[in-house]
């Protein structure tokens, strides 16, 4: 409909309140639709599952969007990736059939990323980015493993006992602590730590303690970032010490010459047997 000469000014009127409102609302829901994340640090175990929380707000069907996970630091980058309601294969090898979106949680505007089987090379800064609204939150990932220390003794000489402490299969880099049995901390030697080609600690320490009847000592294995914790306790008088590898060779040597000589007696009978048939 064209406007009359004597209401042009009306007309304008209503075209610019028109392109003011759309502009302010487009503006307002730019402004307030944003993606979350979370903000901690996610920790996950070595071996486990993992979501990795990412979700719009305020919520709307995702279903049908582009969305993208990726880690910058990868080539290709991209860990899963869906677009127009289907899950694309043009992801990096290292996830391939690991990672999902929950169809369901998508209509409620949830593309939060389950990550399966999780590996030490899983750790680092996850992008979770809305392609056609150009937004992203990043999300961090630490993936440790712990595993129980043992106890044994291995001097027990005097009046004291010196007891060893070893755990392996940690990751991040752990820390080992000894306590007495009113929980309170024991004075250690500085303790071992070796990395294995698996990028997995070994940790191991000694302590010197007092051969106390019934008195018992707790070695502690912590790893503040993934807030992972393993103790083992052991009673000082039942310390198990340490097998002399003196003493093993010495069994392995009497074992072999036993061996021997009832082999040549076998054979002496053997040879006695065929002299009497003759």
């Amino acid at each position: 409909m064209f406007c009359l000469k004597k209401s042009v000014l009306t007309c304008g009127l209503r075209f610019l309140t028109a392109v003011f409102l759309i502009l302010t609302f487009i503006f307002v829901f730019s402004a307030t639709s944003q993606i979350i994340g979370p903000s901690h640090l996610v920790v996950a175990l070595l071996g486990a599952d993992v979501v990795l929380p990412c979700h719009l707000e305020p919520a709307d069907d995702l279903t049908s969007k582009s969305l993208e996970w990726g880690r910058l630091d990868l080539e290709p980058r991209f860990v899963h990736v869906r677009h127009s309601g289907q899950d694309l294969q043009n992801q990096n090898l290292g996830f391939k059939g690991r990672t999902s979106l929950s169809t369901e949680k998508l209509k409620r505007g949830d593309l939060s990323l389950t990550l399966s089987d999780v590996k030490l090379s899983d750790n680092g800064t996850y992008r979770c980015y809305m392609v056609s609204e150009d937004m992203e939150s990043n999300v961090q990932l630490l993936v440790g493993a712990a595993s129980s220390p043992f106890i044994t003794g291995i001097d027990r000489s005097g009046g004291s006992v010196v007891l060893e402490c070893t755990s392996s299969g940690w990751y991040p880099e752990p820390e080992v602590s000894w306590m007495d049995s009113e929980g309170h901390l024991v004075s250690a030697g500085p303790p071992e730590t070796v990395r294995g080609p698996d990028d997995l600690y070994t940790v191991s320490s000694r302590v010197t303690v007092d051969k106390r009847h019934g008195s018992t000592v707790t070695c502690r294995v912590h790893q503040d970032r993934t807030n992972q914790t393993r103790l083992t306790q052991i009673r000082v008088s039942d310390a198990p010490a340490r097998v002399s590898i003196l003493l093993v060779t010495l069994f392995i040597f009497l074992l072999a010459t036993a061996i021997t000589l009832w082999k040549l007696r076998q054979n002496t009978l053997t040879g006695i047997s065929s002299y009497t048939a003759m």
